[in-house]
């Protein structure tokens, strides 16, 4: 389905969206996490046009906010969003339907390829917000961690990093009322980065289970869990609530479990960290759209770094901010 923002009246992100028309934002809230060292978006004139963005569910939140931001500073920009899994990207992107491919993976060989095929150059790849790929398990379980060799025995049928298939709670220590308890799979759709990941990473690009039950976006995986008293499942750490519990991980058994967060993932702790990014059909020596332009732009600044934090992900550092804003040029 296409999420239309040309007279969005959602209020989600009217801080960001006042920052960037120039009113100030309080202190004290999410903002605070975000460097100081962010340049703040300057705004320009003249901008308008069509934005159709297809892409990861992952990321459908996040494109949303900065879309009504964006549009509150440049009310001649129409913008359309669909979020159906990374897969959607690149095919949109080479058929020119879309001039954004926000994905939760990197585009595979075989996508690079056939858009160079069809336009004489390679997409440009903006990494645009940090996320950590939680598993998440019912609120009332009291499960520790995990080591990325019991979610390769708990959710994968291939087994490829030697470990035992684990079927119920107590095959992963928990006792009591627990310890007989079937564990229930949920998980993405293959269309999905985030599915894709999560295989490449703990599945060690082995098969899923058959027992997993597949879920048409990020958020229907964390309802799913919290309605589930022996489930477990994966979804981007954005889309957590109080209903479910994030569960601890570890690369090894017998290494400590690291928390899913943003410093964790920099530092190479937690073992499921990764990188968001848009792609964009950006023509060497050739200027991007305007509109286009811009959007990322401001995405990349200290407002759109905000509405990244508030919406559960992790700001991206300076430096790798410059890295990225060079990429438009």
């Amino acid at each position: 389905m296409w999420k239309s923002f040309r007279n969005c009246s959602r209020v989600t992100v009217v801080l960001s969206a006042l920052a960037v028309l120039g009113v100030q934002v309080p202190a004290g809230g999410k903002e605070e996490a975000v460097d100081r060292a962010i340049k703040p978006y300057v705004k320009v004139s003249g901008i308008s046009g069509n934005l159709n963005s297809i892409g990861s569910d992952t990321l459908l939140n996040l494109m949303t906010y900065w879309a009504e931001a964006f549009q509150k500073a440049y009310p001649n920009v129409k913008i359309q969003i669909k979020g159906e899994g990374s897969a959607t990207a690149p095919p949109a992107l080479t058929k020119g339907t879309a001039q954004l491919g926000p994905m939760s993976r990197a585009m595979k060989n075989e996508e690079l390829d056939a858009f160079e095929k069809k336009h004489g150059f390679k997409p440009t790849r903006v990494t645009v917000a940090l996320d950590c790929l939680a598993v998440f398990v019912n609120k009332d379980n009291p499960v520790k961690g995990l080591n990325l060799q019991q979610l390769d025995g708990i959710f994968s049928q291939t087994h490829k990093s030697g470990a035992p298939d684990i079927t119920t709670w107590g095959q992963v220590g928990l006792k009591g009322s627990w310890a007989l308890l079937p564990m229930s799979l949920y998980g993405r759709n293959s269309v999905s980065g985030t599915y894709a990941f999560f295989k490449e990473h703990a599945l060690l690009k082995g098969d899923y289970k058959d027992a997993v039950k597949e879920q048409p976006g990020s958020a229907a995986v964390v309802n799913a869990v919290a309605n589930d008293r022996g489930a477990i499942g994966y979804s981007g750490i954005g889309y957590k609530t109080a209903d479910v519990r994030v569960v601890s991980l570890a690369q090894k058994a017998g290494q400590p479990f690291e928390e899913a967060s943003f410093a964790n993932a920099l530092a190479g702790k937690y073992p499921l960290g990764r990188a968001l990014y848009v792609y964009v059909a950006k023509k060497p020596g050739r200027p991007l759209p305007p509109h286009v332009k811009e959007f990322l732009k401001f995405v990349l600044s200290r407002e759109g770094q905000q509405i990244v934090v508030k919406d559960g992900f992790g700001a991206l550092p300076p430096k790798t901010l410059a890295k990225q804003l060079n990429l438009l040029e």
